[in-house]
């Protein structure tokens, strides 16, 4: 492939009104210091209506609107697809910087033939999310929700601490996938006095000793794990690989908390178990998303309900942008690139 221009063309491809979120000033300097910016201007977004970016509620540009010359994009969440036809007005195309978490809804099979270099800030949105499981992990231990509700309903009149219920020490805390989320979380368990077993079938054991976790099947994870949280991606192979039979082996009073994707988990057969007060629930993706509005699992003192709030919002996306434009200089200067997307990582990414 022959070698970029002296000063390549780019150009952002998002939702419209998100570049101001990603790029902050210093980010948007530094990628117009060694790029021809030719991305339409922004528009801003406001708190209100940035949430619906994640979901694809806003419009964005096309490849069509693009010069044929540009040989960097810059993508973000709302970014349409790479397919044959967007590729056909971009001949020159050599790097796709995704300034968000997964590639799969706009790398095809027209972009990996054409041996485009893809890049995902995955990494950077893994931070917050691993930052919101730890923080949910230790407001469990602490028995916060449970202590919350009574609380609330004596009012202040009666002692409300179980204590049997409190406390992280010595707990086990069960995560389900070694995934970049997965291991920034054991980072963080490892300031508690906590035990932690991982199940993985991409993990070994001589790396779980790295790791300095213990590696187990996902029944016995289960079956042993006062706090079990979900960092698998959603693949067929893990659509609803914690059912019925797997919330059955769970201890009584043990908890569920997903941070991942709502599909891994069967929420007819985990609602049915939160109803009996057997086992409780945090559920920040549930399946569907959101959930229905009749669905039980908004009334039950058992589960614990955010809106798809652990990955990167406010503050936190522009560590996205930062680490997208990290990538475009790396990539003009001819270094590496430092999360690169292959062909054979979609068999076991997000």
């Amino acid at each position: 492939m022959s070698p970029l221009t002296p000063r390549p063309r780019a150009a952002l491809m998002m939702a419209t009104g998100l570049e101001d979120v990603v790029l902050d000033g210093g980010a948007r300097t530094r990628l117009e210091a060694m790029v021809d910016l030719v991305s339409p201007t922004c528009d801003g977004v406001n708190d209100a209506v940035f949430p619906l970016l994640k979901f694809g509620n806003r419009t964005s540009s096309t490849p069509s609107d693009l010069p044929a010359d540009v040989e960097i994009l810059v993508t973000g969440w709302g970014c349409p697809a790479l397919d044959a036809d967007a590729l056909a007005g971009l001949p020159v195309l050599r790097l796709v910087a995704h300034a968000a978490g997964t590639v799969r809804p706009l790398v095809t099979e027209a972009l990996w033939a054409r041996d485009v270099t893809v890049t995902s800030a995955a990494a950077a949105n893994a931070i917050p999310v691993a930052e919101f499981a730890f923080a949910a992990i230790v407001m469990i231990a602490k028995d916060v929700f449970g202590i919350r509700n009574r609380h609330r309903a004596v009012r202040g009149r009666e002692p409300v601490v179980d204590h049997a219920r409190m406390g992280t020490r010595g707990r086990r805390i069960g995560l389900v996938g070694a995934s970049t989320i997965g291991r920034l979380v054991i980072e963080r368990l490892r300031t508690l006095d906590v035990d932690v077993v991982v199940s993985d079938p991409f993990l070994d054991e001589e790396e779980a000793v790295a790791l300095g976790v213990g590696l187990l099947e996902l029944e016995e994870l289960l079956s042993t794990s006062d706090v079990v949280s979900l960092h698998a991606p959603l693949l067929d192979s893990t659509r609803r690989m914690v059912g019925a039979d797997q919330l059955a082996r769970m201890p009584d009073g043990a908890w569920l908390l997903n941070t991942a994707r709502g599909g891994l988990v069967d929420t007819e057969a985990l609602t049915a178990e939160v109803a009996t007060g057997r086992l409780r629930a945090f559920l920040d993706t549930p399946d569907p998303e959101p959930l229905p509005p009749d669905s039980s699992l908004y009334d039950l003192e058992g589960a614990v309900l955010t809106p798809h709030i652990a990955g990167s919002l406010g503050s936190e996306v522009s560590r996205m942008g930062d680490l997208a434009v990290t990538e475009v200089e790396r990539f003009v200067a001819g270094e590496p690139p430092l999360h690169p997307v292959v062909r054979s990582d979609l068999d076991h990414i997000a």
